[in-house]
């Protein structure tokens, strides 16, 4: 479980509603079906006009992939490949073909797996590469759904308020009701720009910074996975790997490498 996704929401709408009944509102007057209806509903059929059906019906699965967290630490793959590295050059490269037996990632170990086979290097980067690009593709559609409906609920709630207040116009005959009408018509715009702001927006961020951590992560395998079938030194190996991290990050690493 991803706690800041969780923490975030709770804070996010835990203010919202904080405020409302702290200016003394009842929350009753936030409810209406029909603005419900016209926000969410409009929302997700624009948003299915704009992508192929597959992408809609796995909206579950990016959901609980933005309330999961399942990317191994950068320091923990840096210290795995600098021991594959140390024992590559002590007993050769087939000694990893029994390494990647154990190896969890499908990347990384399809990686090693080339590796032993004595793939071309260039070869190697080729078929990693290709699977990175279209793992971005994957992450960034995947994102770009909730940005998209993030995009679109606050004019659908503009819609909403707009249709609430022509039908007011339609019927001023009783002017007691003007008041109650105007509020009514206003929810549906308050449901669009709460919802893009604190569900749709957010979440398409979330995801889409993940993406790019995971993005990282495959980088620092292959790179790995290459300086490893070049045979560099497993010192080496370590230095451009920590590379790609940050100062602090790359403490993690130099703890690992002591625990070894």
């Amino acid at each position: 479980m991803d706690l800041a996704t969780v923490i975030g929401l709770v804070l996010a709408w835990g203010a919202f509603f904080g405020s409302v009944l702290l200016e003394g509102g009842d929350l009753k007057a936030f409810a209406n079906p029909s603005a419900i209806i016209l926000v969410f509903g409009g929302t997700l059929g624009a948003t299915m006009i704009g992508f192929p059906l597959s992408e809609i019906t796995s909206i579950p699965n990016i959901i609980k992939h933005a309330f999961t967290s399942h990317e191994e630490d950068s320091a923990v793959i840096i210290s795995k490949l600098v021991l594959f590295a140390e024992r590559a050059r002590l007993e050769g490269l087939l000694a990893l073909e029994e390494e990647a037996r154990d190896i969890t990632d499908p990347f990384l170990k399809k990686g090693v797996q080339l590796a032993v086979d004595g793939t071309d290097p260039e070869l190697v980067r080729v078929i990693m590469q290709t699977q990175i690009a279209y793992l971005e593709e994957r992450h960034n559609s995947g994102a770009n759904v909730f940005l998209t409906m993030g995009g679109f609920s606050p004019t659908l709630g503009v819609i909403g308020t707009v249709a609430g207040l022509v039908h007011m116009l339609a019927n001023l005959s009783d002017p007691s009701s003007m008041g109650p009408s105007i509020a009514s018509a206003f929810i549906a715009t308050l449901y669009g720009v709460s919802s893009a702001n604190l569900i749709f927006l957010p979440l398409g961020n979330k995801l889409k910074h993940r993406g790019q951590g995971e993005l990282l992560l495959k980088e620092i395998m292959m790179e790995g996975i290459l300086a490893i079938q070049a045979g560099d030194n497993p010192r080496v190996v370590e230095e451009k790997l920590k590379a790609f991290l940050s100062p602090k990050e790359r403490l993690h690493v130099q703890t690992a490498d002591s625990a070894r």
